[in-house]
């Protein structure tokens, strides 16, 4: 009975969910009713899924709104009224333009002109699907108006409150979404408290003069018929062929695996032709084929432009995926189950997830969305959060920032706002969770065999890549299963190493980056994992994995794999990871293992450390078959879609345990410890595969380390801050130079071994100045002098003091600051044409300048302010405690003594303990530049605190855990800058500074 329903998806509007509006219709004993939310049809498939459960006929459409002005609703009539409807929101939507007074005549579609618009337009020819529609309060007005005998009137009661607190939070809402004081709101912009439900006897009541009118909202509704199948009954609804039929599919797939065949076995085995028909024979019946090939597809684009990837996911435990170099992680090598990625118990589709180089992944986009017809990016939506309502609140009701802050702290409130705060912590745990705004997924891309509007409309976000108005999750209960296209700053570190020594070492022998297999067997390599020499490299640079390799003596691949997975969450926070440890390296240890997981899990010696472990068990334990095994996987990780099917594996886990004789305890015993690690588990393809990204990155550190260097600089480095990675290229014997007029370029450059830090590193330097800079210099060479700079380059005063500050200028031999007397005198407020050099240069005038000379104090000072670090490291810049200390490479020698060491933080990391305190571990480097590392049990960490940046005088003890040498700190005392000699008077002197 109700045509013009809102849930929370009319954003920053509606206050109730699609769920909650179907029990608010079941409480008012409505059968049928229209979910029309206001420029979106986001919640459209949920509400329609979950109709049924409340025996609710619901129908779909659209509240086209300008603003808060309504011009019509319009609800579908069939899945192509849908589509139709979607095409017409998606146009407005893209365009950002205002939807017109009258609408379009939208085949299989329902248009709902408002009462109170018509009489606005003075409208009085219709077409067949044209109504007027009538609120409770409309009807004042309709009893006096020429409409009231019209024979298209229908009901058209707006539903978006239940009661005063919804009316309270929409106008909270719409205060957040104008930005205004909720005092100030004004009225037009609000939804009437009217527009609320009545029960079935109620709003019939209401319209018993205008039967006609209920008439054709009964009619109405119960002819539309939007209808699509979810969960269990669901459709594939991605794209269904890559060739003409599905028959040319799976053969030019086969086609593909036999070519390929003898690059990645030379000498194939049956082992692996049995294993490539079992995968070809699940693709095919599971109507994965098409899946494959436009992976394969958009990769075959990549190779064509020499862009890096790594295919991972569940993926990489197919041989096929292996074979056409969708992922390069051998399966049979690893022992990874096919049933972790394909099974009949699994409707989901593969899980491909394909990395590229952040500087790549807009063009594969692109390449997507003009190869395949029906592409849009995956939608997310973004909730509000509690902690950010309550400061949206605070505002609203103008409390000051100071006092939110303080709120958000501690709890308490001044006396005089805590009224507010209280209706603040009300209405904030009412709306947090609501949906904020749309957003786009990180990496899904949808390709589906319908046109894109056939499910939802879509918006143009500013990438330009049309985005649907639903999720992931409703997306794969309808069948739409995306596509992972991610991006990582690893394969571009790679990319931009191979070109560095192209340019730089052009007579170099490189090693084909994908030859994987050859730096697997590289002492050289394994010999940085084993001692944790891995700065720069992917997922293995952090403190955590550098100490973890460090007690395993990691020094092959597949310990690189057991590394990478044993260092998650599951492992760890369950204990599993020191007892991994311990059994690694104490053989004797082993036999503490359970002995039926010893038995299944040799290879791991008894601990679970992969997700393929749960189905090993589930499998070689209980007796259940692979597909059965990983729905038991994906039902503990969260992910199952059907709790009764993991029920009814569990119980058959269980059962087929007690009869093949294992006591109920031990079951039981096996059963906690499974279901406590599979929540966190990490995939071993997953693990695999950034291990071959990792051995990628090794090879190239191992043997290019400055090239190496300067790509990780020129890519947002990585765990570390940039000054970690320029105290690394010290280190490696590399030369570092602050940026230069002539040598550098936007991003670091190296020449031989020494390295032109970019201009992108200096704050506040406008990017259209280094372009000036760039251009000049291609077109006419390097700059004589700062006169010849002065004369070819456009810039402002600020700029260019930034410029010679950093000492840019140093290569005309004179000192920055009589550069600076210089840029007062001669630099020009006029802005010159740099297209085209001067033909007669003004005569630039020579002044005689006092002596003015700077020092390294000044130089280290300005460095801070414009880098973010002095180039020559913190040690020169601190007033030491004189006292005896020894470097980092002297601990092996003092295990078990009390040391003094001067150290820079690098990080700092927090961790509670199971009593509620806090530890904190630290890494530093010494004054050569070697990283040591350093424990502070809650008692000192309490006492002494950490500031983000400087160098420490550290007092500990030095301990070995399983060759893992650390400081267990006593006392840790920050050393003081020395003053900046600018504020102290000394400017033109050294001799009173002593380092």
């Amino acid at each position: 009975m109700y045509t013009n329903c809102h849930s929370y998806y009319s954003l920053r509007y509606g206050t109730i969910s699609e769920i909650e509006l179907l029990e608010l219709a079941q409480q008012n004993d409505i059968d049928s009713f229209a979910l029309t939310d206001i420029n979106s049809t986001s919640a459209c498939l949920s509400v329609l899924k979950n109709a049924s459960a409340y025996n609710i006929k619901v129908s779909v459409g659209v509240d086209f709104r300008n603003g808060i002005n309504q011009q019509y609703v319009v609800i579908a009539k069939s899945n192509l009224g849908f589509q139709y409807l979607n095409e017409y929101l998606t146009e407005y939507l893209h365009q950002k333009k205002e939807f017109p007074d009258l609408c379009p005549s939208l085949k299989d579609c329902a248009i709902i002109y408002p009462f109170e618009k018509v009489m606005e337009l003075e409208k009085t020819s219709f077409k067949e699907n044209e109504y007027i529609g009538v609120s409770v309060v409309g009807l004042r007005k309709l009893k006096f108006s020429k409409y009231r005998n019209y024979e298209n009137l229908i009901i058209q009661q707006t539903v978006t409150f239940r009661g005063q607190r919804d009316y309270n939070a929409h106008r909270l809402l719409r205060a957040i979404g104008l930005n205004t004081l909720l005092s100030k709101l004004p009225e037009e912009e609000q939804g009437s408290k009217t527009d609320k439900m009545f029960s079935k006897a109620e709003i019939l009541n209401h319209f018993e003069e205008f039967p006609l009118a209920i008439e054709n909202t009964k009619r109405l509704l119960s002819e539309t018929n939007v209808a699509f199948k979810f969960n269990s009954e669901r459709e594939n609804q991605n794209q269904q062929c890559y060739l003409e039929d599905k028959n040319a599919d799976f053969n030019f797939l086969r086609k593909l695996v036999f070519e390929n065949l003898e690059k990645r076995y030379p000498n194939p085995d049956q082992v692996v032709y049995d294993r490539i028909e079992k995968e070809l024979k699940a693709i095919k019946e599971m109507d994965f084929v098409s899946y494959f090939l436009i992976n394969w597809d958009l990769l075959q684009y990549a190779k064509s432009k020499n862009y890096p990837y790594i295919g991972r996911g569940s993926g990489a435990n197919s041989v096929i995926a292996y074979i056409i170099e969708i992922t390069n992680v051998d399966p049979i090598e690893l022992d990874l189950y096919f049933e972790r990625f394909i099974n009949i118990y699994r409707s989901s589709p593969p899980d491909f997830d394909l990395d590229f180089s952040w500087r790549d992944r807009d063009d594969i986009t692109r390449y997507i969305f003009e190869r395949f017809p029906n592409t849009a990016l995956m939608g997310t939506y973004v909730t509000f959060k509690y902690r950010a309502v309550v400061r949206e609140l605070g505002k609203v009701f103008g409390i000051p920032k100071h006092e939110i802050d303080s709120f958000l702290q501690s709890g308490k409130t001044a006396s005089k706002a805590d009224e507010y705060f209280q209706l603040i912590v009300k209405y904030g745990k009412l709306i947090s969770g609501f949906p904020n705004y749309l957003s786009v997924h990180s990496g899904g891309i949808l390709i589906t065999n319908k046109p894109i509007n056939y499910f939802a409309a879509t918006f143009m976000p500013p990438k330009g890549f049309q985005t649907v108005q639903i999720d992931m999750n409703i997306s794969e209960d309808v069948g739409i299963f995306k596509f992972d296209i991610l991006a990582q700053r690893g394969l571009s570190k790679i990319k931009e190493c191979l070109e560095i020594i192209k340019y730089n070492q052009p007579e170099a022998e490189v090693a084909d980056i994908n030859q994987v297999y050859q730096f697997k067997n590289d002492p050289n390599i394994n010999e940085l994992l084993k001692t944790g020499d891995c700065m720069g490299v992917f997922y293995v640079e952090s403190p955590a994995m550098r100490v973890l390799m460090t007690k395993l003596r990691t020094q092959d691949y597949l310990g690189l794999v057991a590394a990478s997975s044993i260092i998650r969450p599951g492992v760890t926070n369950g204990g599993m990871k020191n007892e991994y440890i311990i059994r690694h390296k104490f053989p004797e240890k082993r036999k503490n293992g359970h002995p039926v997981l010893l038995e299944i899990l040799h290879e791991t010696y008894g601990v679970m450390v992969y997700q393929e472990d749960v189905l090993k068990v589930a499998h070689y334990f209980a007796g259940l078959d692979l597909g059965e095994a990983d729905v038991l996987r994906r039902g503990m990780s969260g992910k199952s879609r059907s709790k009764e099917e993991f029920i009814a594996v569990e119980k058959k886990f269980k059962s087929n345990c007690l009869q093949k004789g294992y006591s109920e305890e031990l079951t039981m015993e096996v059963w906690d410890q499974v279901s406590a690690f599979a929540g966190y588990a990490f995939a071993k393809g997953h693990s695999a595969s950034y291990a071959v990204e990792s051995y990628q990155s090794l090879y190239l550190k191992r043997y290019f380390p400055l090239e190496f260097m300067v790509a990780v600089l020129n890519n947002g480095g990585g765990f570390y801050s940039i000054e970690t990675y320029v105290q690394e290229i010290v280190l490696q014997g590399g030369i570092v130079e602050k940026p230069c007029i002539n040598n550098s370029s936007y991003e670091t450059i190296i020449q031989g071994k020494t390295i032109y830090l970019g201009f992108v590193l200096i704050r506040d330097l406008e990017e259209r100045v280094v372009e000036r800079i760039l251009k000049s210099r291609r077109l006419y060479g390097d700059f004589e002098d700062f006169d010849d700079f002065i004369d070819r380059v456009p810039i402002g005063i600020e700029q260019l003091i930034t410029l010679i500050r950093i000492d840019c200028f140093r290569f005309t031999g004179k000192d920055k600051h009589q550069i600076m007397w210089e840029a007062h005198l001669k630099s020009s407020k006029n802005k010159l044409d740099d297209t085209a050099l001067l033909l007669f240069k003004p005569k630039q005038v020579n002044f005689t300048l006092p002596e003015i000379l700077s020092n390294h104090l000044i130089d280290a000072y300005d460095e801070l302010e414009l880098i973010g670090f002095p180039l020559k490291g913190y040690f020169n810049l601190i007033q030491k405690d004189n006292l005896p200390n020894c470097l980092a490479k002297d601990i092996p020698y003092n295990i078990g003594k009390r040391i003094s060491i001067f150290g820079k933080l690098i990080t700092a990391k927090q961790t509670g303990t199971s009593k509620g305190d806090i530890m904190i571990f630290g890494t530093f480097i010494d004054y050569e530049g070697v990283i040591f590392d350093t424990v502070h049990f809650p008692e000192i960490a309490r006492k002494y605190s950490i500031r983000t940046n400087g160098v420490y005088l550290i007092t500990g003890k030095v301990v070995d855990d399983l060759d893992y040498l650390s400081i267990v700190v006593e006392k840790i005392k920050f050393q003081n800058l020395l003053p900046d000699p600018r504020q102290s008077g000394i400017a033109n002197s050294d001799k009173n500074i002593t380092i």
